[in-house]
């Protein structure tokens, strides 16, 4: 299937997370990948990635690697625009990590986020 991506967001991935993306979506068993935000944490909002077998209406595609689109909400595209993902391995462990750089705090632990606003718009 052709999807029609964009990027006016620049949701970018790093080659070690569009590696580890094909390799998380081909284990899942579903087609596509979701990204989004939801309140949470001490900071505001944590990312969330939920796998999908196609997208709805309100899902917009952005191509973060070759033949690999990431899909994003409408309403969380304002809280996402700019959004780099990395894997990161620490010791044995590795993850997906977010760097916003319109994110203006983040919890101790990395798991949440706060924006200028609630709904991602600064002043």
């Amino acid at each position: 299937m052709s999807v029609a991506t964009f990027n006016p967001a620049g949701i970018t991935a790093t080659a070690a997370a569009v590696r580890h993306i094909r390799g998380q979506i081909a284990q899942s068993g579903r087609p596509h990948l979701r990204l989004g935000v939801k309140e949470s944490g001490c900071n505001g909002y944590m990312y969330t990635l939920d796998y999908i077998d196609q997208p709805d209406a309100e899902d917009r595609p952005f191509e973060v690697g070759e033949r690999l689109a990431l899909y994003v909400r409408r309403d969380d595209l304002p809280l996402v625009r700019g959004t780099e993902m990395d894997l990161v391995t620490e010791g044995l462990n590795s993850s997906l990590k977010f760097k916003n750089p319109h994110a203006t705090a983040h919890c101790g632990c990395g798991e949440s986020f706060s924006l200028g606003s609630r709904d991602g718009r600064t002043s």
